[in-house]
């Protein structure tokens, strides 16, 4: 299905749609896009998609989209909204095919509206492409001006499209799909992970560092043989694969390109194969805690860093608890490393999404509670130990310390699981500017008092990526160092380093 509208002008201002309705920004980063495709001849391959990106759904909560391709050619929906809102069975039934894509948005480049929603489709001479985007182009401008100046009319404001504007000018210049993708690929710098849809097949990519996720599965439990031909699906987690039966295989290598057809699947590197830089906001907050990385779950290495964060910054309390849920990990982690009891403090409403409705003054001004409501007879008379994963403008975090004061606790202690956040991110990660991080503008005692704790503490930037059990290397961690493993285009920098940072806060 396709939707009438008038595109907005061209921006790189992200949305603030999904923000909590009682602050003007969200006071943590905001999630990435979450992608998904399926190669599945005899498969309900929409249905199996819509619940790939219901997986997904923590990724991008604006908008939601699926194309399919059978012998007629490609179908697509797409709108905004949640994956169960945009979606039902009737629209299922009108998306037939073999392939799918999905695409599950939050906003970074192009602002929140139905034209930027994925899937990108373009035509080309080889028939239709759906491409889905998770990350950013810090040449996006630049890529821009050169698609205008060949006259390519450009419908949305978003970088994802501008890539499949690339893919479709290789493929109309005479290369066949795999060469196009790899001479447009070469044409973009910054974070992109990709699953295209074409007429004969799926690709998918990772930018040459890796720093946006994607993993490579197969519907059911045999792995078949290598190059075999396999209902194969990708996706930015693990988590999508387990939701439809699939086994994971491997991820898809930094610089690799993957094109799945009816004869298998081929890999190929569009870019020498160089270090992989893993988003390491990744593995602290944003994948779900039962996705695989490297070997385990993500809940495994969050459990690692409370350990951590317990042996550098310990104290003495009745007991500890959580922000639910990113924080419950850590938290049980310093419980078990402190011998300190671990308890339910704050019951979260799990049913507060993005709403129109705006809460009244006295609503307001009770704050926090909306979402997130303390257990008095739990905190009454107790010095508290509150875990989060992040603080990026102390806002919210605020809100949560008053809110166990007033519910009776003597003492409200807080652990961050993640070193201060200085630097904003340019590669998919919605932050914002950089004299907006509390931590970059604030020393350790001054972002205490301004929060109402007794006592902060961050996890050092070592012991995090200690934690890993990986090369401390491998990972891409410039929202903490100011480190970009990509460099940035002066103007696009400028934008959100305005100016410069002190050094990080001392833990």
């Amino acid at each position: 299905m396709t939707f009438p509208f008038e595109a907005p002008a061209f921006s790189d201002v992200s949305s603030n749609s999904g923000v909590d309705p009682l602050t003007e920004r969200p006071d943590k980063p905001e999630e990435a896009c979450g992608i998904f495709g399926l190669y599945a001849p005899d498969e309900d391959v929409a249905r199996l998609a819509y619940f790939g990106l219901f997986a997904l759904q923590h990724r991008g909560q604006e908008s939601a989209g699926i194309a399919t391709f059978d012998a007629s050619g490609s179908h697509c929906h797409k709108h905004m909204g949640l994956v169960s809102q945009v979606f039902d069975d009737h629209v299922l039934q009108e998306l037939p095919g073999h392939i799918a894509i999905g695409h599950t948005r939050y906003s970074t480049t192009g602002s929140s509206h139905v034209c930027n929603a994925q899937p990108a489709m373009v035509s080309t001479r080889l028939g239709d492409l759906a491409l889905a985007h998770n990350g950013n182009l810090v040449n996006a401008a630049d890529l821009r001006e050169e698609l205008l100046d060949r006259n390519h009319d450009l419908i949305t404001t978003t970088d994802s499209e501008m890539i499949a504007f690339a893919l479709a000018e290789a493929v109309n210049d005479g290369y066949d799909w795999v060469s196009a993708a790899e001479k447009a690929f070469n044409r973009c710098r910054g974070a992109f992970s990709l699953v295209i849809g074409t007429p004969e097949g799926i690709l998918g990519a990772r930018d040459h560092q890796g720093i946006r996720p994607l993993v490579l599965g197969v519907l059911g439990v045999d792995v078949p043989a290598e190059g075999s031909p396999a209902p194969y699906v990708l996706a930015s987690e693990t988590c999508a694969l387990d939701i439809i039966g699939a086994t994971y295989i491997r991820d898809i290598q930094p610089g690799e390109l993957v094109w799945i057809t009816e004869r298998g699947i081929t890999a190929y590197h569009w870019a020498e194969p160089t270090q992989r830089k893993l988003c390491v906001f990744e593995m602290i907050y944003f994948s779900r805690p039962d996705s695989i990385v490297n070997g385990e779950t993500l809940y495994s290495y969050r459990r690692r860093l409370g350990h951590q964060l317990a042996k550098e910054a310990p104290a003495d309390v009745d007991l500890v608890m959580a922000v639910p849920d990113s924080g419950i990990p850590a938290a049980i982690g310093f419980s078990q490393q402190s011998g300190i009891p671990y308890a339910e403090g704050l019951i979260k409403n799990r049913y507060v999404g993005r709403t129109f409705i705006q809460p009244t003054q006295s609503m307001r001004e009770v704050g926090i509670r909306m979402k997130l409501n303390p257990l008095k007879d739990v905190l009454e008379g107790k010095r508290i130990l509150i875990v989060d994963d992040s603080i990026v403008r102390g806002t919210t975090s605020r809100k949560i310390v008053q809110a166990l004061r007033d519910a009776g606790a003597t003492e409200v202690h807080m652990r961050i699981s993640s070193p201060p956040v200085t630097h904003p991110c340019f590669y998919g990660i919605d932050t914002d500017s950089q004299d907006q991080l509390i931590a970059a503008t604030q020393s350790l005692e001054d972002i205490t008092k301004q929060i109402n704790l007794d006592s902060l503490a961050y996890l050092s930037w070592e012991g995090m990526l200690e934690a890993t059990y990986q090369d401390p290397s491998s990972f891409c961690s410039a929202c903490f160092t100011g480190n970009y493993p990509v460099d940035i285009p002066e103007p696009f920098k400028r934008s959100k380093l305005k100016f410069e940072a002190k050094q990080p806060v001392a833990t």
